[in-house]
């Protein structure tokens, strides 16, 4: 792979340097010298409008298989940023102070869990599946040749309403069931729709795979809401994007709450899981494909700007926004214009309109 170019507007020269070398995907390892060394990952919070992180990035650079495959930043104008909740559907106000998980050095407040972590989960699958849950979410697996079906639940109504997406013969017969026995396995609070699908997660792609599709690449700093992280997938399919691409750490695995959320495009939306973000954006880079960070602090983004040019589009996590490494290994910052009495808009929200805007061109 060749050297990154250090001379883009907003890019960094010197390549962040953490702990263990970097393998990319099916390719050999090199450790490239010089370069801090910073030990200390980035906190997230959760609420308003997207903030930059002071910290830095740190993990190893290797792309590894995940344990079960599963915005920027708020401001008066070009801003974006999260709800209350963190949740796609938006919050009362976007202009709260961020909440924080933990004390730490940053603040004196009392520690907080994140909300999302709080939604509601499905009963635990066993090691190595997943429960998938909602007509559209089920449908798209079963359609889907690359994934492993071990148990199909199906209440008659439910069956009725998947028959109508994707008529059968399917690749696996369902268990017929009543309401009460998937409240029971899943929890009462999940909103099944009356299906459950046991299967296996699935593959992650490769990095290289990804650069041989067309289309936006979207890149992810530390989204952690599994529906905000369905919906961004679901924006992205619908806009003919090429992959997401989200963090090993501090990112959702694949769950049937992201399934449901991404409404069928999990099936159909590359999703890579990367150990360090800055580094998979020097690889990007490296390969020609010009990397925009959403924030408040950019220009307003314009597609017809980028016409001859392959874009990777990066969003920050809720309430902190695009880390600081992250800000600097971009090749430059954009936001979005807004007006009016809403300052700030969700994460998959601002997706959503950065990806219609690109596609202006």
């Amino acid at each position: 792979m060749k050297p990154p170019r250090g001379n883009r507007p907003g890019g960094s020269s010197r390549p962040p340097s953490d702990r263990g070398p970097y393998r990319g995907p099916g390719g050999a390892s090199s450790r490239p010298s010089g370069g801090p060394d910073p030990r200390s990952e980035g906190r997230i919070g959760h609420g308003g409008g997207f903030r930059g992180n002071p910290s830095g990035e740190s993990g190893p650079r290797e792309y590894q298989t995940p344990r079960s495959q599963g915005a920027p930043h708020g401001g008066p104008k070009h801003a974006h940023g999260g709800s209350r909740d963190g949740s796609p559907n938006g919050g009362r106000d976007g202009g709260f102070k961020p909440r924080r998980e933990d004390q730490g050095a940053h603040s004196g407040a009392p520690s907080f869990r994140p909300r999302e972590h709080a939604a509601p989960r499905a009963a635990d699958a066993p090691k190595g599946a997943v429960w998938l849950y909602g007509h559209h979410a089920i449908a798209a697996a079963l359609a889907n040749p690359a994934r492993r079906l071990r148990r199909l639940l199906l209440t008659d109504e439910a069956e009725a309403a998947i028959s109508k997406h994707l008529p059968p013969p399917w690749a696996m017969s369902p268990e017929r069931v009543d309401r009460a026995r998937l409240d029971a396995l899943l929890g009462r609070d999940i909103v099944h729709q009356g299906a459950a699908l046991l299967a296996d997660p699935l593959a992650p792609p490769s990095l290289q795979s990804v650069l041989e599709r067309t289309g936006v690449i979207i890149v992810l700093d530390q989204v952690t809401d599994p529906r905000n992280v369905g919906a961004i997938m679901r924006s992205a399919a619908a806009f003919g994007a090429a992959a997401v691409i989200t963090q090993d750490r501090n990112a959702p695995e694949e769950t049937g709450g992201l399934a449901k959320a991404a409404s069928g495009a999990l099936e159909k939306m590359p999703l890579l899981r990367a150990v360090n973000i800055a580094r998979t954006i020097i690889a990007l880079k490296a390969a020609n494909v010009w990397c925009i960070g959403l924030d408040a602090g950019g220009k307003p983004l314009s597609g017809p700007a980028f016409a001859d040019r392959r874009v990777a589009l990066v969003l920050g996590a809720e309430g902190e926004g695009l880390r600081r490494l992250t800000k600097e290994t971009c090749d430059e910052i954009a936001g979005l214009a807004i007006e009016g009495a809403v300052e700030s808009l969700n994460v998959s929200a601002a997706a959503s309109v950065a990806l219609y805007e690109l596609t202006r061109r």
